[in-house]
């Protein structure tokens, strides 16, 4: 409701919703060309995601590297990954959570992981 009680300007609020939409594209380019990194094993294993959790890098190494128990070394990359995976959500959260707030709240906008 409009305080006064009069009718909202629809062009106003498409101009408003069209902004917020633009936001929304800027700032998820952004994170697509952000890397974050994780790491597993002290360091052993580290991983690099873009923002939006594309998996561009992956170092090991040589110390990881134990051709008779290739089960820890997967689960160090898998463990890496995974830490720049939740890295690369928290970024999502900081520069998303504002806008989807601006769009209603966040809860149930497709394609928004919060």
């Amino acid at each position: 409701m409009i305080p006064g009680g009069g009718q909202p300007n629809m062009q106003q609020l498409l101009q408003q919703a069209q902004k917020m939409q633009q936001d929304l594209a800027k700032a998820q380019e952004e994170l697509a060309q952000t890397e974050v990194d994780g790491q597993a094993g002290g360091g052993l294993v580290k991983a690099t995601v873009t923002g939006s959790g594309e998996l561009r890098g992956l170092v090991i190494d040589p110390k990881a590297v134990d051709p008779e128990d290739t089960e820890t070394l997967a689960d160090l990359v898998v463990a890496a990954v995974q830490a720049a995976n939740e890295n690369a959500q928290n970024l999502q959260q900081q520069k998303l959570g504002p806008l989807a707030q601006g769009l209603g709240g966040g809860s149930g906008i497709p394609g928004l992981p919060f």
